[in-house]
């Protein structure tokens, strides 16, 4: 599996992308710049997205950069030892909560978050969702910034099925469904293309809508 590992990867598969399916040569110039989107694997990366699930970027950065000045270093262990008041400090919802409670004692119960990085995606995506609190969107996203894979392509993401829709004249915006089977196409170089609509959706809608990295 080749990763997606610096500006020349992403320069490599927008090219790609472009051969692949002309109409992105359109949406690669409004796009602007396609950043890399890189965090180191582990559990401080896979919190931060458990944190931005169904909120806003500006929200979860918000949150998340509370939970970080309250629970410093952000361990597994420091997260099993905070008690509620700490999360309602930080602005955690009781799903969210939890989620991460139990993402804290996966990782200190032997799930190796760097391990993960080397999988294929299926086999990834099937151990992180077996955690309570990790769903496909929150496993996908993982590989994507964490691992840096190539191939992943998270359509459940709103603002995914937004640009999508955008900037190929879908209206209503494709479902989850329609659009797996449009992003097949993309293959191998679908992690990014989701980050070229993550682009093309911040300078088409004024905001990043992309989750955190």
């Amino acid at each position: 599996m080749q990763r997606i590992a610096n500006l020349d990867d992403i320069a490599q598969g927008l090219d790609a992308l472009c051969l692949i399916d002309p109409r992105l040569e359109r949406v690669r110039g409004m796009a602007g710049e396609v950043p890399l989107r890189l965090s180191e694997p582990g559990f401080r990366s896979l919190a931060s997205i458990v944190v931005s699930q169904q909120v806003s970027r500006a929200s979860a950065d918000a949150i998340f950069g509370r939970l970080t000045k309250l629970v410093d270093p952000l361990t597994p262990q420091a997260i099993l030892a905070a008690g509620e008041d700490v999360f309602r400090e930080a602005g955690l919802s009781r799903p969210k909560q939890r989620g991460l409670i139990a993402v804290a004692q996966a990782v200190v119960d032997g799930l190796d978050l760097y391990h993960l990085c080397s999988l294929d995606a299926p086999e990834a995506i099937a151990a992180m969702t077996a955690v309570p609190g990790i769903g496909p969107w929150t496993a996908e996203v993982y590989l994507l910034f964490a691992a840096g894979h190539p191939d992943v392509f998270p359509a459940r993401d709103v603002a995914l099925q937004s640009a999508v829709g955008h900037a190929l004249g879908i209206d209503p915006r494709p479902p989850e469904k329609t659009l797996i089977q449009i992003a097949e196409s993309w293959s191998p170089w679908r992690g990014v293309a989701s980050r070229l609509f993550w682009a093309y959706y911040r300078e088409t809608r004024g905001r990043d809508a992309a989750p955190p990295a």
